[in-house]
């Protein structure tokens, strides 16, 4: 198949058994498993019943199926089922959590701590609450994408009621210290709410162990279906309470209103129970091939480095930079791979990722930035025919760009007084 963008074409052929294009976005989104979808299959059409009806035996066959994917849920985070709470997604799973717990410990304290790097569901939450008239600190990060413990420490004040940090990151898939994080606020008597997202059926979380408060998951994430998330809401040891913020009905235990959406959620519990039984031996899969993808890069590129911590990551992430081409060309050049650029197109400006200029990159480096994002569907040829066609397509733009001659005669940029028109 030949791509010509840019005047970049690649002529590589997808070898036998690949089809285009390939998807490694897994971190945006996951195509739903054909056994979650096998799953909900008869919610759409027989069991039609409202979890809410308790005088028929429809509401009370759906209300089973409800209760079955709260177990489902609550087992893949050490949680009770009594402390999971369906939601729309993690973005109102967030907004659940913060508001919530602010406007109930309004009394105790007005300060929030969170960081730079969080995703958007919880800044402009946080940002919502300034307005409000809470104080909230914003935690920098490290170079490799990690708080340090001792900011987290200096920030926290009498007034702190609440801390919110995600285990790990959607773009750079850095997974923070949770455990020190959760002692660290017990310790001071402050609730710690993580968006759990990326984390989730990935890698082990526990609830307990972790001293997690309340905890914000999604089913399209873990190859459940969109639409669908829920809230983990610690029960004892601290009791914690949360002030709806949809009203009407009092469902999910007067903490979210609204008929359940039963085939979403029956949906979600066979995605958590999947992740549950295959977790070990899909990470290991996953992390050998994104290892492979890194070191083909490696061997074959020269100005190319893995933005945050390679230590403390997930194991079907990788976000890199190919310094001296332009994320969108790169884009465009391999336009049968869905992965993520690390500039973000906005109206008519291209903006690079602030969670890249959190730590520390210049703009050239963020814009050069690829999130590779694999997942459960993914093979290791694919991973080859990826790799090889982006060795090509960088290699062919860096030919092109000036800056690039320029660095390997060796001449040091920064120094370069450049004209102004």
């Amino acid at each position: 198949m030949s791509t010509a963008t840019n005047g970049v074409t690649s002529n590589l052929t997808p070898p036998a058994g690949v089809k285009l294009p390939i998807y490694f976005d897994n971190q945006a989104t996951t195509r739903t498993d054909p056994r979650v979808v096998e799953a909900m299959l008869p919610y759409f059409s027989d069991v039609f019943g409202n979890a809410a009806s308790r005088n028929h035996a429809f509401g009370w066959e759906a209300e089973e199926a409800v209760e079955k994917a709260r177990a489902q849920v609550a087992k893949l985070i050490g949680a009770t089922a009594k402390e999971i709470i369906f939601t729309s997604g993690a973005t109102e799973s967030n907004n659940l959590a913060i508001k919530g717990i602010a406007e109930m410990y309004r009394e105790r304290g007005n300060h929030i701590i969170t960081q730079v790097t969080e995703h958007k569901a919880v800044l402009d939450t946080c940002k919502r609450l300034e307005k409000s008239g809470y104080r909230v600190t914003y935690l920098p990060v490290k170079a490799d994408g990690l708080i340090d413990i001792e900011d987290l420490k200096r920030a926290m004040t009498d007034q702190t009621i609440l801390v919110s940090i995600m285990i790990a990151n959607n773009e750079i898939g850095v997974i923070q210290p949770v455990e020190e994080i959760g002692k660290l606020c017990h310790e001071r008597g402050i609730l710690f709410h993580t968006d759990g997202v990326q984390a989730v059926g990935k890698i082990p979380v526990d609830v307990n162990a972790m001293q997690i408060d309340a905890l914000s998951l999604s089913g399209h994430k873990i190859y459940g279906p969109k639409g669908v998330g829920a809230l983990y809401v610690r029960r004892r040891n601290p009791r914690v309470q949360i002030s709806e913020q949809i009203n009407g009905g009092g469902h999910e235990r007067g903490m979210r209103s609204g008929t359940l959406n039963v085939t979403g959620i029956v949906g979600l519990g066979k995605a958590c129970e999947l992740c549950q039984d295959e977790m070990e031996s899909e990470s290991r899969r996953l992390s050998a091939m994104r290892d492979k993808l890194k070191a083909k890069f490696e061997a074959n590129l020269d100005y190319i480095h893995v933005n945050g911590s390679m230590e403390h990551r997930l194991p079907n992430n990788l976000n890199m930079s190919f310094v001296y081409v332009e994320g969108e060309s790169l884009l465009m050049g391999i336009n049968d791979v869905a992965v993520s650029s690390g500039s973000a197109c906005t109206s008519a400006t291209l903006e690079p990722s602030y969670v890249l200029k959190a730590l520390g990159l210049g703009d050239d480096v963020a814009h050069s930035s690829i999130r590779f994002g694999l997942g459960r569907f993914n093979s290791e040829a694919e991973v080859d025919y990826v790799a090889d066609k982006i060795i090509d397509v960088v290699k062919k733009l860096r030919e092109l760009s000036p800056l690039y001659e320029m660095v390997k005669e060796g001449i040091d940029l920064s120094k370069i007084e450049w004209a102004a028109h």
